[in-house]
């Protein structure tokens, strides 16, 4: 992707001259203005509430926190073998490095030395099994970064080990039996088949497809890495500020660690430079050992990783290989299905299993399946402990269907979007989701038929066709892929979540709540929901730092879940107060509450217009409470993972993209040309937030399909790719010239937060159109003829391997 395109090559294949030029500006600013002038603060789009601070330089990150006296600096000793054992470790030379204050081993650890979020199978510091290489092993502790640093480096020369040969695919997992968890399995019939009946009917259909595919995983490269500043407490209390996505987990993860309770442990995050994920787990083992390093010196310490280390130690997307067979007739619809799903788990559980669940129960995607085996396999390797990102499982299941949508295609010779709307999930006996929840907000054909007119989706691939026949040496591709994904954790309890909202006499407002903002914009719709609620203006509230002494037992901010469950919350809070208030208000001025309206900083009662300060300090004059707490649970959830059935999830959201590429045969580089978007937010809470989430969703996914590629050594089981120079994210160099994202103008029909939806991981599926559009390039080279083996990262090695396929059969 390094090669400029001619300039006349970078035009789409037809001309879109009424494009919007900006898609900024795809928002109606009059609607908007309308209803701010009537006292709404959510559906409206304005920054980021950090915005101006993040311009500035000013918003503080953890490594940002100025440092208190005595502050001392921790780097992690990392094993050089990927397996083996720990015979011993010589730490005199350790040490005796310049700096050197402490260093910590396992046995050092005051309690458990685990960090596993789910299992209990993640050691903070080797204890004797050597897991992969990058695996710490001891921490060093020292008066600076860089003494501390060098000392670590020492690992090589002073850590006795006995190697073993490692394991590192899934497919060799696999092959062995080895599970970091027990294998998964879904099977649902419309016809009451078991899996050996299922079989019969795909064998009996009168097309079958067996193949097998490769997709790869994906570093989070979040901008701020791996960082823990612990700070000792009286009692043997600590005070961590840690830069995680959950802060109860790590609470509870160093309450662990210590040996003290939960209350003596105080984890606190203002903001992260991103987590997409990597923090949601992860983040304990930096958490942990700084805890300790600062409670047995009993003075602060901090761990910042640097990225080399930051790849080396932390996991990040699984890596799936699948083997599927598939049923389907002459119009390309599914008869019946079985797939298998092989994930690279790492060393260690992690979120394997619900990654896993996940992605089995996005398999669907948007298709109706009416028989279906599925099978999922987590597999133990001596790899970094893979976890958390962008999605979750969803894409690493959906992408699986795609490709095999895309393959009956071709194998039919029809365009792919025909079979994909034969397959959509329908009415009647048509949407039932293979594990038995029924897909009520079925908005998909609707959505995509909007998608295809306003993109000239069949003029343009009339025109990619006629170019292709003309030109012998660069191909252009054409796709179109839809998506449904489902919004809730899997696990029913951490659908929960609190707030804390506290009005001060002079009218000024503060918000706390159990999510961490990350980038996302959690905290500006929180913000806009509670100036919403209690008629303010935005500028009146402001929110604060995650901080687990002030709301307890939170759920991660994960699963896309950040503003439904604490915008919830923080709503249940402000309103309160509100109703409070306007029971005040009535009290003193006449009327009833029902009829006190709260608007652009303003209090209606009883025919007069007071001032929402006003109201605030004769209320707290009358000893009002001015402050409450919050809750939500997500309703109507169910989940058996025996059986793997239920209502996992509260509603989905839709979206579909179309993009265009063109690919150079000679030499695999490729370039999107364009894309055309539209997404299913529901009701906005922020149009602008969302829309930048979309565009960012859709680059990193587009990275992860065609960049971003892993790279193992095959003997010493070392990440070769563990630094920007050898991973190769997108840049701004890789959007396309015409990019055009919209939201669906669609109202979630659940009881969502102002009947919004998330908008954090489904649009990660939208670039599945990229990577299919490469894919139809590559076949256009082929004449069409052969079915393209195109894995995934796309990358242009790939790309050439697929071409030789195509154009030599």
């Amino acid at each position: 992707m390094n090669k400029p395109v001619p300039e006349h090559l970078l035009q789409p294949a037809t001309a879109f001259a009424d494009y919007r030029e900006n898609t900024a500006l795809r928002i109606d600013t009059a609607a908007e203005a309308r209803s701010h002038e009537a006292g709404a603060r959510v559906g409206i789009s304005r920054p980021h509430e950090s915005a101006a601070l993040h311009v500035a330089g000013e918003a503080t990150y953890i490594d940002d926190i100025p440092e208190m006296a005595g502050t001392l600096h921790c780097a992690l000793g990392l094993s050089p073998v990927a397996a083996g054992k720990l015979l011993g470790v010589d730490l005199e030379a350790v040490r005796a490095m310049p700096g050197v204050v402490r260093v910590l081993t396992a046995e050092d650890i005051p309690g458990t030395n685990d960090c596993g979020s789910i299992v209990h199978d993640d050691p903070i510091l080797c204890d004797g099994e050597i897991r992969y290489l990058g695996q710490p092993v001891f921490a060093v502790i020292a008066t600076t970064r860089e003494q501390a640093r060098r000392a670590a480096a020492l690992a090589k020369q002073v850590l006795k080990v006995e190697a073993a040969k490692p394991v590192l695919t899934p497919q060799q997992a696999h092959a062995l039996g080895q599970y970091v968890v027990p294998p998964m399995h879904l099977v649902r019939s419309a016809a009451g088949l078991d899996e050996a009946g299922i079989r019969a009917a795909i064998a009996a259909a009168p097309h079958r497809l067996q193949d097998s595919l490769d997709v790869g995983g994906q570093e989070q490269f979040y901008l701020e890495g791996q960082i823990s500043y612990a700070i000792p407490k009286e009692a043997g209390a600590v005070h961590v500020h840690c830069s995680t996505q959950h802060p109860s987990e790590m609470q509870h993860l160093v309450a662990h660690a210590l040996h003290v309770p939960a209350h003596a442990v105080l984890v606190e995050c203002r903001r992260m430079g991103g987590g997409f994920g990597g923090k949601e787990s992860q983040s304990g083992l930096f958490a942990c050992v700084a805890a300790v390093a600062a409670t047995l010196l009993r003075r602060p310490v901090k761990l910042r990783l640097d990225r080399d280390d930051d790849f080396m130690v932390t996991g990040r997307r699984h890596c799936f290989w699948y083997e599927y067979d598939i049923g389907f007739d002459a119009s390309g619809r599914i008869l019946g299905a079985a797939i298998s799903m092989v994930s690279r788990s790492g060393h260690s559980a992690d979120l394997s299993a619900p990654v896993m669940t996940r992605a089995l129960c996005h398999f669907d995607n948007a298709y109706w399946l009416p028989e279906v085996a599925m099978h999922g396999y987590c597999g133990k390797t001596n790899t970094q402990s893979n976890t958390a990102f962008r999605g979750f499982g969803g894409p690493q299941g959906a992408i699986a269907i795609e490709y095999i949508m895309d393959s009956i295609a071709r194998r039919l010779g029809v365009d792919p979007l025909a079979v994909r709307r034969a397959n959509f999930y329908g009415i009647g006996e048509r949407n039932i989701t293979p594990y038995r929840q029924t897909v009520q907000d079925n908005i998909v054909a609707d959505l995509v038929a909007e998608l295809v007119a306003s993109s000239d989706y069949t003029v343009r691939r009339d025109a990619i066709a006629a170019y292709n026949a003309t030109s012998p040496v660069l191909k252009r591709g054409l796709a179109l892929t839809p998506l449904k994904f489902g919004i809730s954790f899997n696990v029913k309890h951490f659908n929960q979540a609190g707030a804390l909202v506290h009005v001060y006499t002079d009218g000024s407002i503060l918000v706390n709540h159990g999510g961490t903002e990350m980038g996302q914009g959690l905290n500006t719709k929180v913000a806009q929901v509670v100036a919403h609620e209690l008629g303010v203006a935005f500028d009146r509230v402001r929110p604060t730092a995650t901080d687990t002494s002030k709301v307890a037992n939170t759920s991660a901010t994960a699963a896309s879940t950040g503003a439904d469950l604490n915008g919830k919350a923080a709503q249940d809070a402000a309103r309160q107060i509100r109703e409070r208030l306007a029971a005040c208000a009535a009290a003193r001025h006449g009327g009833t509450p029902e009829q006190v309206r709260f608007a652009n900083d303003k209090v209606f009662v009883n025919g007069r217009e007071l001032g929402f300060d006003t109201v605030v300090g004769e209320a707290y004059l009358d000893r009002v409470q001015l402050w409450s707490d919050g809750f939500y649970a997500t309703p109507g959830l169910s989940w058996d993972r025996e059986t793997m059935t239920g209502r996992p999830f509260y509603y989905f959201a839709y979206g579909a993209a179309v993009s265009e590429v063109v690919v150079d045969t000679l030499t695999g580089e490729w370039k999107l040309l364009r894309a055309d978007v539209l997404h299913d937010a529901g009701k906005s809470l922020n149009p602008a937030v969302d829309i930048g989430q979309v565009e960012g969703a859709f680059i990193q996914g587009m990275g992860w399909l065609t960049t971003e590629e892993l790279v193992w050594h095959p003997e010493s089981g070392k990440l070769t790719t563990h630094a920007p120079s050898t991973y190769k994210i997108p840049t701004a160099n890789d959007c396309p010239p015409v990019f055009q994202v919209r939201l669906f103008d669609r109202v979630n029909v659940e009881d969502s937060i102002h009947r919004s939806k998330a908008v954090g991981e489904p649009p990660l599926l939208l670039p599945f159109s990229v990577f299919f559009a490469i894919r139809d390039a590559v076949s256009a080279a082929g004449g069409h003829r052969v079915d393209p083996p195109l894995s995934a990262p796309a990358t242009s090695e790939a790309i050439l391997r697929a071409l030789s396929a195509v154009q030599t059969a």
